[in-house]
Parts: structure tokens; sequence; C-alpha cells
């Protein structure tokens, strides 16, 4: 990571930069979403990395290595979600909790681990056989496990734009010091320093939150010289009292993001677009049918955004939130995603909440704030009938409108289980439906088509008291105030033929003034939004 000299405050920075730290910090908490962990977990075993690699005398770059591979730690959760939810009933999240922290060469406990825990929601019958195929499998099945993970890690950490350090400790995440470990077997200071620090305070982390300090500091014990450096166990058991106890405040945020070693990275203003595609490959990888959801629904996006006539600033931040809509995503079983028949009331209950983790994941951030709303919109529509909130069209904006038309798009022609792909006359036909219903804003409809290569569609007669297209662009612009002259120069038409569109649009509304035409308008939605 290139780092840009340090100047100027906090306060004069955030909007024309933005610190990595931070940004970084809002992608662990979607991972601790998609590993079932409570909120900070990630950045708590971050906070432990950095106090043990101070403890250990590192500082410069391997220390800032060791900072960020620990807050990167789950990036490549997604990458075998699908797997894993194979093996677990369709819950690939309850999978990667029951099993987080274990030693993978002790068989006894992943057997114990495997016995009490998984499929706890099946019928003792099908469980036994669920783990029994387990049992069957692991052998084949964690190898391949733990190249995905690391190839995916490295991969996700170089598109971020991370340091060689953090790419090559997150290839190297599940090694161990005796050689026992993967993907390639890799013994004592072969791996890297970061990498076997990151590991020790991810699993130190999760013994502290299961069974607290004494019980951390007994495993790091039994694990001396086998999984963890020597070196590592013992400077944390010398100070285990002291770095435990910095990990058991209700939000460790501030404190994490002020552990950070100098010089703190910024990132460019210009360069959050590319750090947005990184968040959302991470996303799109959660089930197999979502690769390059994200990233199609963003051109979509974008495209339609210059069509509808938005600025290009604008523009840009619709791109943005629309690389990151779906970071809630990963807060909902695979099982879920992948039913092929109807979801219940409960998957259904969990499903309506991933705008809402999209949106919380985002406000974090000062970065994000801006797009944290219309991220979190992509699922409402204009009758209320959306989710999470369930929003009015006279809360809809029109770039969460434009955001909500192209994701719908992209995902009818995406395969899913319980459909195949439509092809591209069909989901136009469809989404144009869907508008004329009443759930999507026609004019961000036909942007998004067009954006897609269709031909926009003329509407006639499907305006609200026989209007045509002209005059509901005339009522918009009487609506909102705009004189005569202004909505000619805005039109391209004279001012008389404004005036004759006004006395037409009045006569078949019922009214005579301004204000009711603007009532008439907002009853209709036929306000254009801000």
């Amino acid at each position: 990571m290139t780092r840009p000299s340090v100047t100027g405050s906090y306060q004069e920075r955030v909007g024309r930069e933005f610190r990595l730290a931070e940004l970084l910090a809002a992608l662990s908490l979607a991972t601790d979403l998609a590993n079932a962990m409570p909120s900070e977990h990630s950045l708590r075993n971050t906070l432990l990395a950095v106090s043990l690699g101070r403890h250990l005398g590192l500082d410069g770059q391997e220390l800032s290595d060791a900072y960020y591979a620990a807050m990167l730690r789950f990036i490549s959760c997604t990458a075998s979600a699908h797997e894993e939810a194979a093996f677990n009933a369709g819950d690939d999240i309850s999978f990667r909790k029951l099993f987080a922290g274990v030693d993978f060469v002790d068989s006894e406990a992943i057997g114990a681990r495997a016995m009490t825990g998984m499929g706890s929601r099946l019928e003792e019958a099908a469980r036994q056989k669920l783990v029994a195929d387990f049992f069957a499998a692991a052998p084949e099945y964690i190898p391949v496990l733990t190249v995905t993970n690391c190839e995916a890690g490295a991969r996700l950490a170089k598109r971020l734009g991370m340091s060689p350090g953090v790419v090559t400790a997150l290839a190297q995440f599940v090694e161990r010091w005796d050689g026992r470990g993967g993907p390639h077997g890799l013994q004592g200071e072969d791996i890297c320093l970061p990498a076997r620090i990151m590991d020790f305070a991810f699993v130190m982390g999760m013994e502290h939150h299961r069974s607290g300090r004494p019980a951390a500091v007994e495993t790091a014990r039994q694990r001396r010289g086998s999984q963890f450096d020597p070196q590592i166990v013992d400077a944390f058991v010398d100070n285990a009292d002291g770095l435990l106890a910095a990990l058991e405040s209700d939000s460790v945020w501030d404190e994490t993001l002020a552990a950070e070693p100098e010089p703190r990275p910024w990132m460019p203003g210009g360069r959050l677009s590319e750090l947005a595609q990184g968040f959302a490959e991470f996303t799109d990888l959660k089930t197999p049918f979502t690769v390059g959801h994200s990233s199609g629904v963003a051109r979509l996006s974008e495209a339609a955004g210059r069509v509808v006539g938005m600025g290009e600033d604008e523009v840009v931040r619709l791109r943005q939130a629309a690389l990151l809509h779906d970071i809630g995503r990963v807060s909902v079983p695979n099982g879920i995603w992948e039913k092929p028949g109807p979801l219940s009331d409960p998957e259904w209950e969990r499903v309506r909440l991933h705008p809402y983790y999209t949106e919380r994941i985002l406000i974090r951030v000062p970065a994000f704030q801006p797009l944290a709303a219309i991220a979190g919109m992509h699922c409402e529509r204009l009758d209320g009938s959306g989710y999470h909130r369930g929003l009015p069209a006279a809360m809809l904006p029109l770039p969460a409108r434009v955001l909500a038309a192209a994701d719908a798009y992209q995902a009818m022609g995406e395969k899913r289980p319980h459909r195949p792909p439509a092809v591209a006359a069909a989901a136009a036909a469809e989404l144009r439906a869907e508008s004329r219903a009443g759930r999507f804003d026609r004019d961000a409809v036909e942007a998004v088509l067009e954006a897609g290569g269709h031909r926009r569609e003329r509407r006639r007669g499907g305006w609200p008291a026989g209007l045509s297209d002209r005059e509901v662009d005339v009522l918009r612009l009487l609506a909102t105030g705009h004189s005569n002259r202004e909505t000619g120069e805005r039109l391209h038409i004279s001012e008389q033929t404004v005036h004759g569109h006004v006395r037409t649009i009045y006569a078949k509304i019922g009214a005579s003034t301004r204000a009711s035409a603007a009532l008439f308008a907002m009853e209709h939605d036929l306000v254009q939004p801000a």
C-alpha cells in the first residue's frame, strides 16, 4: 500500500482522503456477521495482535502488516460458504462459528465439536447422518478448504491494495509452527511473523470470548511449540491480564483505530470506488450465482444515473453505493439464499434484515456514511411493500430508485436456485410490469433498461388523468415552482407552448393553481425525486 504523506488534521482530511484503517474496520464488521461473531470481534483480535507485536519489539512495516492482516483475517470467509453450507444442513455461518479456533490436527477436538454442534436443528437420525458424512469427507475436504481460504484471502487483499506482507500473511494463516498446517506445510520462521501473530491472536480471541482469561492462557500453553510460535506464546502469557483486559470493554472501535501503527495510510478519495469493488467481490463470493452481481448492478446504476440526468459526483456515489449494497447479505446462511423452494416466515425475516446490516456497517465510517442510506434502500419499493423499512415513495430519492431497479434487473438475468435466468427481453418486460404496478419508478426503470441495451418504452395513455409524457414533464416543473419561461428553457420549447400545456393539465386534473397541481403530482408520485 502506498503511504501518502501525513499532513493536516483528521477533520481537514476527511472528504478528500479516507483513513484506510476505518475502511477496513467496516469490512471487518461484515466478516463478523458472516461468522456469527459478536460485533467488533475482529477488531478485538486486531487490537490483541498489534499489542502483542509491540511486546515482541515489532515496529514499522512488520507491525503494520500484523495489524492489517489481523483485521482482514476473515476476508476469505465467503469463498467456501457454499461448501460449508452443504456440510451443515445449509448453515455455513454456524459451521464457521462452531469450528472457529479449533486445532485442526486434533481429531478429538474436531469430533467433539461436530458431535455437539452440527445439524443442531435436525431430527436426531438426520443429524447423526450429517455428522457421519462430515467425518467421511473431512480428510479430503479440510485441505481443499485451507487452499480455498488462503488463495481467496491473498487475492482479495491484493484487490484492496494491501502490502505484500499482508498478502503473504493471509496466504499463510493456516500454517503451523510445527509444519502440520497448510496449504504448504511451512514450519517455524518460514511462516512470516505477521501470520504467526494473526493466527495466535485469533485463537486467543476466540478462547477468551468463549471461556475467559484462564482458558485463553491455558490454550496458549497447550499449543506452544505445536500450533504457535513459542516466543509469541511467552509474550502473551507474561502479559495476558493486560492484553485481554483491553478487549473486554463494550466497544474497542476507537481503541483499535488508535492502535494503528505509524505512519497511518490515508486513501485518496479517488480510490474509494476501487476499494468498494474489493468489498463487492468479497460479498458476491457468498454464493456461486451471485458472482459478479454487485459489479453488474454498479455498471447499470452508473449508466442509468447519467440517463436520468444526475450530476457526475452523484453518479460516482451511486456507483459506490451499488458496489456496497449487498454487503449485509453475508449475514444470511447460504441454505436460505440457495433454497430451491419458497422461504418460511423465519427465513424471510433473515432476508429482510440484510439491507439493515448493509446500512449499519456503512454508517460507522465517514467515507461510507453518504452511501449508507441509499445502499440500505435497494429492496424498498414505491408502494411501501419493500424492506427493511417499508418506505413509501415520497421517502425514496432518485438514486435509491435507480439502484432498486438496477438490482432487480441484474438479478432477473442471473440464475437462482428457484428459477432459471430470464432472457433480456423477458427481464425488461417483468421490470416494466412491476413499474406499472407501482413498485418501481418508471423513469428509473427506463433508464436502467436503456443502460442494459433496451429501447426506451414510450408510455401511451398510462399516466393518470390521461396526461401525456410531455404534460407530465411540464407538471413536474410546474409543481416544483418553475415559471413558464424556466420550464420552456428546461424542455427546449417556447413559453407559449408551455402555457398551452399548463391550461390542458389544469383541465385534465381538475386544478386551477400551482399548489393544487403540486398536490396532484405528489398524490400520484409524479414529482421527480431530488
